[in-house]
């Protein structure tokens, strides 16, 4: 699914934003407990409606072998991969698994019902950290 642009300006709750605004469409095409795929500027992202109503998005390909993140089971905290369990924390796009990390994008609903997504034209996109300690084979 393609997203349209939307301009830049104020995000829910009064924080300015900066960059490109994506609006992906109404908020209901996204089910409590589910991700969606969309397309945006060439890029895959996978936004997610946690079951507090809250938005995620993070990049829509595992980097570990290209699964479709936005289909993976969720959970309060972070998505697992449906092709080889790699989870991910939905708010870092840190790995708990060992895999390299997710990109992190900032999402939000606007006054419309329409999930936002806003890619920054200025820097890449916040990517996170694997959580594993390199030969540790445990978390921090």
């Amino acid at each position: 699914m393609s997203a349209g642009a939307a301009t830049s300006g104020a995000a829910s709750g009064g924080d300015e934003v900066s960059g490109a605004l994506h609006r992906l469409g109404p908020l209901d095409q996204v089910p409590v407990g589910e991700g969606r795929s969309f397309g945006v500027d060439s890029q895959q992202i996978a936004v997610f409606r946690l079951r507090d109503g809250s938005l995620r998005a993070v990049s829509a390909v595992c980097p570990h072998r290209g699964g479709p993140i936005a289909d993976g089971t969720i959970d309060q905290r972070e998505v697992l991969c449906p092709l080889h369990q790699h989870a991910f924390e939905l708010d870092t796009g840190c790995s708990t698994t060992g895999a390299p990390a997710l990109q992190t994008y900032p999402v939000f609903v606007d006054a419309d019902q329409n999930i936002v997504l806003q890619l920054d034209t200025d820097r890449p996109a916040r990517s996170g950290r694997s959580a594993l300690a390199p030969g540790s084979g445990t978390g921090p």
